[in-house]
């Protein structure tokens, strides 16, 4: 097994170590951004029959803007906002932890079966939660999850707030024609 496959199954099996050590790798953000997009892209692929391709297409690209938006607030809110004392980190840190994060979305792909899409996304969309909570928690270097999750959850909300605002500058995403 590729040393890339098996970071992504450690970070879904939410380990910690994993996420210390793609904190403390540099080489890892290409890496972290291609697990961004194969979760996009399985999410793509399980909602194509509601989204068709050009959802799979804007649906990959929409995550990566989000993923460095995210980030980048996640980065600000846990270093200047509610750091611990012992709070060190940098956005390229948060970049490769939470990019991990997004292994569990793999799962996504299965929403292709039809009646499945809800349940799989809902599934994948609380573990991936669950990862980033971990991510957020080892790169900010927290002792308590309480204040990661919180982090995140500040960071989820201003991030959706902002990519509305874009879709909406944008005009709004584009709806499949029925056949």
């Amino acid at each position: 097994m590729s040393p890339f496959v098996e970071r992504m199954i450690r970070a879904a099996k939410l380990e910690s170590a994993l996420y210390e050590e793609v904190e403390a790798d540099k080489g890892a953000l290409g890496q972290a951004m291609a697990v961004v997009v194969i979760s996009s892209v399985a999410a793509g692929i399980g909602a194509i029959s509601v989204q068709g391709v050009t959802g799979l297409v804007i649906g990959t690209i929409t995550a990566l803007i989000g993923w460095y938006i995210w980030a980048f607030l996640t980065y600000l809110i846990g270093t200047k906002l509610l750091p611990e004392a012992q709070t060190s980190s940098d956005h390229g840190e948060l970049l490769r932890t939470i990019g991990f994060s997004s292994s569990p979305g793999i799962i996504r792909i299965i929403g292709i079966i039809p009646g499945l899409r809800g349940l799989v996304f809902l599934v994948a969309g609380l573990w991936m939660l669950a990862a980033m909570v971990i991510a957020v928690r080892q790169a900010l270097d927290y002792t308590s999850t309480w204040r990661a999750l919180g982090v995140c959850a500040i960071g989820w909300l201003v991030q959706a707030l902002i990519m509305a605002l874009i879709f909406a500058i944008l005009g709004g995403v584009p709806q499949q024609t029925p056949a």
